[in-house]
């Protein structure tokens, strides 16, 4: 087990399985020591534990747990391509998607939950540049969507 899943392990936090694709691309690509990320949603288990709007039918404080969900089924697309995820030298881009009640204003509080994760995983590596972005509707009505870019080596 990589040093990154033994410091989501004190937290609780366990790499899952990568999610399927539900529609036509893959979870992740390296290029030029980068690795992209598709955006992932907060599936647990393979299912989104709420859907529908956040400050409507989805409290924030459930989309800031959501967004780090999110985040870990990225992880888990990064360690599908580099095999190991104390590979990462930095996490250098995050985009949070959070679909957004009409007068909901705390993207940047969402985004915050795998911001956070992030930080606690990979240390200094982990602090990143970041858009939190309030959305009308995201696929399957899942509440957030996040995607990474990592450098590794």
């Amino acid at each position: 087990m990589s040093q990154v899943e033994e410091r989501l392990g004190a937290m609780g936090l366990a790499v899952p399985p990568v999610a399927a694709p539900v529609a036509a691309y893959v979870p992740a690509v390296e290029h030029g020591g980068l690795v992209y990320t598709s955006g992932q949603l907060p599936f647990i288990e393979g299912a989104l534990p709420e859907t529908g709007k956040v400050g409507a039918e989805v409290p924030r404080d459930d989309a800031i747990e959501f967004a780090a969900f999110a985040g870990l089924n990225a992880l888990a697309a990064i360690k599908s391509v580099i095999g190991d995820l104390d590979r990462v030298t930095r996490v250098v881009k995050v985009t949070v998607y959070v679909a957004s009640a009409p007068d909901f204003t705390e993207q940047p509080l969402v985004a915050n939950g795998v911001s956070e994760m992030l930080g606690l995983a990979f240390g200094d590596a982990g602090t990143h540049v970041r858009a939190a972005v309030g959305v009308a509707v995201l696929p399957l009505d899942s509440p957030v969507e996040v995607d990474l870019i990592v450098a590794y080596e």
